[in-house]
């Protein structure tokens, strides 16, 4: 089975490693010429120009999303789709793992595809901080545009590549999901910004009251370090905002971050270093 996999950074390379070892026949492609050489030292064929790339059974969309101000920037995923509708053959896969809003799968198979791709969003939960415990094989949401295209997701995620599925009832819903799994995370992770900066104000030892809130059952407080840093979480709490005006928590979030960045800073100048 021929795979192309589209974006070969810290999601796509180790998507596309899992997949060739899977004895698949994988190609890459990526606009950065530097990728793509990482890709070749990893074994995976790959390239940086379109036209060499072969048609696929499979093409596995793994593109950063990005964001123009506050809202959500997803020209990148509209521009490789438009790059695999001029080569697609008939009813090839076509899945989405990069993060979207919901509605854009839709937009995607009737103004691009045409309704003639099997699209599938299988968003990733990929953390490089453990790839063993959280890597490319870990239960995921499976969405698809209908039941022809689910039935291609399942066979290849779940029969080829042996990745544990979630089913969920629509597109949309995976959409969805994704984009919440983030946004609940960045507000955890505010939650204890904001806690410690009380606990400051209050003179309490910030671990010793976090430690004392998770021993009760349903509490589990995180840690406050650095303020809420990656690619993917101030991005997507951004995008979970965008998606309505019952934004409160969301906005109440980022402007917790905002301020415990600045009390980070305040602390380094003070001290020469982070506390």
């Amino acid at each position: 089975m021929k795979v192309c996999v589209l974006g070969l950074g810290q999601i796509g390379l180790p998507t596309a490693k899992y997949i060739a070892e899977k004895g698949l026949n994988v190609q890459g492609y990526d606009i950065s010429r530097v990728a793509v050489e990482r890709a070749g030292k990893n074994g995976i064929k790959a390239t940086t120009k379109w036209r060499d790339v072969l048609p696929a059974e499979a093409y596995v969309i793994c593109v950063s999303t990005l964001l123009k101000g506050e809202e959500p920037d997803l020209m990148p995923i509209f521009d490789v789709c438009e790059k695999i509708a001029d080569k697609i053959e008939l009813e090839s896969l076509v899945s989405v793992e990069s993060t979207i809003i919901p509605g854009t799968c839709k937009k995607l198979y009737e103004n691009i595809f045409k309704g003639h791709a099997a699209l599938v969003h299988v968003p990733h939960r990929y953390w490089a901080g453990d790839p063993v415990r959280y890597g490319v094989k870990q239960e995921r949401l499976i969405g698809a545009m209908n039941e022809k295209s689910m039935a291609k997701g399942l066979s290849f995620y779940r029969d080829r590549l042996g990745i544990p599925l979630h089913v969920v009832s629509s597109i949309e819903i995976a959409e969805m999901a994704k984009v919440a799994e983030n946004a609940y995370r960045y507000i955890q992770i505010a939650f204890a910004e904001e806690l410690k900066l009380i606990c400051k104000e209050l003179g309490l030892d910030f671990e010793n009251v976090r430690k004392a809130c998770n021993t009760k059952w349903n509490i589990d407080v995180l840690e406050a370090r650095d303020g809420i840093g990656g690619h993917c979480l101030p991005k997507e709490i951004r995008y979970f905002a965008s998606l309505s005006e019952y934004n409160i928590l969301s906005k109440s979030a980022m402007a917790v971050d905002a301020a415990y960045r600045k009390y980070l800073k305040t602390r380094k100048g003070q001290t020469g270093k982070t506390l």
